[in-house]
């Protein structure tokens, strides 16, 4: 194992800790929200999670780069780069839903390397780092071995972002060929389908933040994470994580007819 992800990685899980427990003193208060120019929300939590993140990480790995949602991309010149979200799921985050999650994703010249998803209101984490496997929490864990798209288990954000998107035919072709869907949006649709919940989650309008750390819990967990083209730019808006043994069917459904 590469010492240096290693090093990082831990690191990784602890700053997603602790931001996560930042974050979670301001959970189910009466927290002011402003409304960003994409109009999506941000609130002092945000804010604060990704400053301490981005110097407890900037303190330990002073020539590493930095995107974070909050403020912006700080170039590095090792080769890494940590993609941070400090609230994955504002929206559920202020109206007092327990389902959002830190995000901790690191890059090495390009390439998604390790991953930490840290719930604090589920009580769980989630982080992989290549090579290594998937965990949650102590326990590995692994994709489903479900090859049949009729007893598969779709997740998926928001049916608008389909429509916006002009797919919203193969979405309802989708949930005519699979058995159940539930629309479990941003992380945790994806870190189910890591740990066998489910068998695909499909995702529109996200931003490489909220996909950086997801890609190698995915893929560590024996799955693929892939944009609707079956490409993996984390910059496109556009992703489907799954068990990897109905991706293709599915990548052909969402294709543009």
């Amino acid at each position: 194992m590469n010492t240096e992800w290693r090093i990082r990685y831990e690191a990784a899980v602890e700053a997603a800790r602790r931001a996560g427990q930042l974050v979670h003193r301001y959970f189910d208060q009466s927290v002011e929200v402003e409304w960003k120019q994409d109009h999506s929300p941000v609130t002092i939590a945000d804010r604060e999670a990704e400053q301490l993140l981005r110097q407890t990480l900037h303190h330990a790995f002073p020539d590493d780069g930095f995107l974070g949602e909050e403020y912006g991309d700080t170039p590095g010149s090792s080769g890494y780069r940590w993609i941070l979200d400090p609230i994955d799921g504002t929206r559920n985050f202020v109206r007092g839903i327990p389902i959002w999650a830190t995000l901790v994703g690191l890059e090495y010249k390009g390439e998604q390397i390790a991953g930490v998803a840290e719930a604090p209101g589920l009580s769980m984490m989630w982080r992989a780092l290549r090579g290594d496997g998937a965990y949650r929490g102590e326990r590995r864990i692994h994709v489903s071995d479900i090859a049949d798209l009729s007893r598969s288990m779709l997740f998926y954000s928001s049916l608008s972002w389909f429509i916006k998107a002009g797919r919203q035919d193969a979405f309802l072709e989708l949930t005519n060929k699979t058995e159940r869907q539930r629309g479990f949006g941003d992380f945790y649709g994806h870190v189910l389908v890591a740990e066998g919940a489910g068998e695909a989650m499909i995702e529109h309008g996200v931003h490489a933040w909220d996909i950086a750390a997801l890609k190698p819990i995915v893929e560590e967990a024996g799955g693929r994470l892939t944009t609707w083209k079956g490409g993996a730019d984390i910059t496109q808006p556009d992703v489907i994580a799954s068990n990897g043994k109905l991706h293709d069917e599915i990548l052909g459904i969402l294709a543009e007819k």
